[in-house]
């Protein structure tokens, strides 16, 4: 298949381009609020108008010139996005009128090279369409007032002129990539393992906690298997989290974490294991996903010896008993040690997440576990095994008919959970349990 189109959309901060690629897409993605600079980085989204796919990058609201290290960083990925586009769209307010910031980035765009379409923003009635001409300004070509809010006007005249020469597509690409969720506390160093692993200064990384914002998409082939890896915004504690863009971004992190195939939760070597690391293993296996830690800043620390992994991985068997069954790796964004790993761990993790299990093997391990260790007898009366089928993947999921679910404890659902994984492996995902009483047929 053809690579699909990218179009930029760019504009000083709080325009709208979050909102207008909302509109594109069609659900609320981008996090929009008034308050000016909340997209950071670069975020790609894929669109579908009239059977034409393509690709819009969603980027920070730039101002030149501007000496604010966030700032710079935000022009640097605009600038980014506006070399990676096959085209631009240039977004300004129509409510406000031409701001001076507006000279400054048409300048800056006549000389990428690209074609630059103006799309007037906030032209929410027909008195604010008077303004439109005002934008010929700019000399970027002809100024085309859209509503990115109500989606009235030119919206859709705009994207008809932006993609006539983009070739309609039969149908749409199913993503078979891994999904992989970097997840963690703020400052975990997540935003410095993905552009290690990209070689590229792909999301802004900063020693501000809570850079990252969005959660953010990047491709990439490693042994000729694609993933997709998710970089997502720090979680912090429910009690800490101010209303607003923060909380928007944190949810954002959530919801990465119950749509992706694997995530990797990044523990900071130097601050140790943290009651937030603990809440948010919780909620990835919760979501029943293929987990890795990954324990950041490896480097870091002091006075290592033959046996301090073996040590840490004690101390998180203890912490967090309940991953047990996660993969541990070492690793340093910084010096890229064993950065690797992460891509074959989370090959491995999917690979046991959508494993299947023959029916007949099945019913052979958990007879047999039966017979080992039978389960105490409960008022009189004692469990009875009757049959077991995985029912589902991701997570692996194993139904257990009874002849009555108040006899099966926690504790035996937990030993039966042992012997599928002494039998099977389900190494780096959770595995679900599932009881249904049937009746003994007389």
């Amino acid at each position: 298949m053809e690579r699909k189109p990218i179009i930029a959309i760019v504009g000083r901060p709080n325009v709208g381009k979050s909102t207008f690629v909302n509109r594109l897409i069609g659900k609320r993605n981008s996090i929009v609020d008034d308050m000016p600079g909340v997209t950071r980085d670069r975020i790609y989204f894929d669109v579908e108008w009239q059977n034409k796919i393509f690709t819009v990058i969603d980027t920070g609201g730039i101002i030149p010139d501007n000496d604010d290290d966030i700032m710079v960083s935000i022009f640097s990925q605009a600038k980014l996005a506006c070399e990676e586009a096959d085209k631009i769209i240039f977004v300004v307010d129509g409510k406000e009128g031409i701001n001076p910031i507006d000279y400054d980035i048409a300048n800056i765009l006549r000389q990428a090279g690209k074609p630059v379409y103006l799309a007037v923003n906030k032209c929410d009635n027909p008195e604010s369409l008077i303004m439109v001409s005002d934008f010929y300004s700019l000399s970027i070509g002809d100024p085309i007032g859209i509503s990115a809010l109500h989606g009235s006007g030119g919206v859709g005249d705009l994207l008809d002129i932006v993609t006539e020469d983009f070739i309609i597509s039969e149908e749409i690409e199913n993503d078979n990539r891994i999904k992989i969720a970097i997840v963690g506390r703020p400052n975990a160093g997540k935003s410095s393992i993905v552009n290690a692993l990209l070689n590229t200064k792909r999301v802004i990384v900063s020693d501000v906690s809570g850079t990252t914002r969005d959660s953010i998409d990047s491709l990439i082939n490693y042994n000729n298997t694609e993933f997709t890896i998710v970089d997502t915004a720090g979680i912090r504690k429910k009690s800490k989290v101010d209303y607003g863009v923060e909380k928007f971004a944190v949810d954002r992190a959530i919801r990465s974490i119950r749509e992706c195939d694997v995530a990797l939760l990044v523990i900071d070597a130097t601050q140790g294991i943290s009651d937030q690391d603990k809440k948010i293993s919780s909620i990835i296996t919760e979501a029943g996903k293929g987990i890795i830690v990954a324990v950041n800043k490896w480097d870091l620390v002091e006075n290592k010896e033959s046996n301090t992994i073996n040590k840490f991985e004690k101390k998180l068997s203890a912490e967090i008993p309940f991953l047990n069954y996660a993969t541990k790796i070492f690793i340093s964004a910084v010096t890229k040690q064993r950065l690797t790993q992460i891509f074959d761990e989370s090959l491995k993790a999917y690979e046991q997440s959508t494993k299947r299990i023959s029916t007949g093997l099945l019913n052979k391990v958990i007879n047999e576990a039966y017979a080992l260790n039978p389960p105490t007898s409960y008022k009189g009366k004692r469990l009875k095994i009757y049959y077991t089928t995985q029912a589902a993947v991701q997570p692996p999921t194993f139904i257990f008919f009874v002849n009555n679910e108040e006899l099966i404890k926690d504790s035996y659902k937990k030993y039966l959970e042992n012997k599928l994984r002494e039998a099977f492996g389900f190494f780096g995902t959770p595995i679900r349990i599932s009881v249904r009483e049937r009746k003994e047929k007389k």
